[in-house]
């Protein structure tokens, strides 16, 4: 009772009991802190192990293998060049039959596939007021004729008369004006018969070219209107092919030249020759027409055929050559896939002659003679993966390995 009187007596012992709770509780914790450490680097340890063991059980990169047939070496050749165009068959020899006068048609003697010859008389236009307008002018004619017979004896006489001097010059002078005028109201008498008769003749439809008619375009008892268009004729025997190919591609071709064409349903080709190539390329196009003319003696062909024309010319030179289905395209650029080092690698590659038939393409810029090409386009290749060529695989491990790497791999 006393210590406790005493303490409470003093406050600085109160101060002294609470700094040395402090200081145990300190130290206590402390303590408790040194326990825990060594726990913790044990831990630490456990995970290190368990990154190494992940990485052991890691399956190594295998590398992509292809055929020796899926990979190819640029090679040397001549490659031909193609130019070839289609277009439908078009008869440069087409004429219309119009009418030249307004009237009624009254006949048509031909129908649509009849065969005509130049001249010859295809219909007839009833034309009501040229029969009146003929034999008015006719008689015009005949009137005329009488008034310059007339004026003919007055004038011999009025000569006879003047010799004698029984009439005076200018008498004989006004006699002659009169003969003069009679004349000339003849001549334009028959001048206007002469129209008028012509007008008659164009009634009249004649063929101005021999061939086959395509189509009519009136029927018999039809109102027709002066330039109305009645038949149109065809002939055959020389057709035409239109068509325009590039300018890089005109220099090859000159007017005469032999090319081949092919004509729908007919499974022997024909040969043509170049009639015409336009001076200009077409504005917008860098192309240029050139114009096929090909013989129809037999009339086997018709206008409207859908026909191929095709030219070949031989090359000379040596070309670095690729199958053409090794070129692919990215982003618009040629690229070809090479193994370079044991790796893939894509290549960008300028491109230049064409051979269709052979299936090869000439290689510019981009590779060497020596380079390994995939002949063959393959999805899901990535450019840096291990890639190698074994002697006797199939085909098909190239195709696989490529499918085993397309869920890591991007596209190409």
């Amino acid at each position: 009772m006393k210590a406790i009187d005493n303490l409470n007596r003093s406050p600085w012992l109160w101060l002294a009991v609470g700094v040395g709770a402090l200081v145990v509780a300190g130290a206590a914790s402390m303590a408790t802190g040194l326990v825990r450490l060594p726990g913790m680097a044990a831990q630490a340890k456990a995970t290190d192990g368990s990154k190494a063991q992940a990485g052991k059980d890691a399956k190594p990169v295998v590398p992509l293998e292809f055929a020796a047939r899926e990979v190819v070496q640029p090679s040397l050749a001549a490659l031909a060049t193609t130019i070839e165009f289609s277009g439908p068959l078009v008869a440069p020899q087409t004429a219309m039959v119009r009418a030249k006068a307004g009237g009624t048609l009254l006949a048509l003697n031909v129908a649509e596939g009849d065969r005509v010859r130049a001249g010859q008389p295809l219909g007839r236009i009833e034309l009501a007021d040229i029969g009146s307008r003929l034999a008015e002018r006719s008689a015009l004619v005949e009137s005329a004729r009488a008034s310059v017979a007339q004026a003919e004896r007055t004038h011999a006489n009025n000569e006879r008369l003047a010799q004698q001097q029984f009439i005076s010059a200018t008498a004989l002078e006004s006699s002659r004006s009169a003969l003069d005028g009679a004349r000339a109201q003849l001549a334009a008498a028959a001048a206007a018969l002469d129209t008028t008769r012509t007008g008659l003749r164009d009634g009249l439809l004649t063929a101005p070219i021999g061939g086959i008619v395509a189509r009519r375009h009136v029927l018999p008892g039809e109102k027709v209107s002066p330039e109305q268009q009645v038949l149109t004729l065809v002939d055959l025997a020389r057709l035409e092919l239109a068509g325009t190919v590039g300018t890089h591609q005109v220099p090859y071709l000159a007017a005469g030249m032999a090319v081949q064409v092919q004509v729908e349903g007919l499974a022997q080709q024909r040969t043509g020759h170049i009639a015409r190539i336009a001076p200009a390329a077409e504005p917008g196009t860098r192309a240029i027409g050139v114009t096929i003319a090909l013989d129809n003696p037999k009339e086997t062909l018709r206008a409207g055929q859908y026909a191929l024309a095709r030219a070949v010319f031989n090359d000379t030179t040596e070309r670095l050559t690729l199958p053409v289905t090794a070129v692919g395209q990215h982003s618009g650029q040629d690229h070809v896939w090479v193994i370079d080092g044991g790796v893939l690698a894509r290549r960008a590659v300028q491109l230049g002659r064409l051979d269709a038939a052979s299936g090869r393409v000439e290689v510019l810029q981009g590779l060497k003679p020596d380079s390994q090409v995939l002949a063959a386009r393959f999805d899901n290749l990535r450019e840096g993966a291990k890639a190698l060529v074994v002697a006797g695989k199939a085909a098909a491990v190239a195709s696989a390995a490529v499918a085993q790497t397309a869920q890591t791999a991007p596209a190409n």
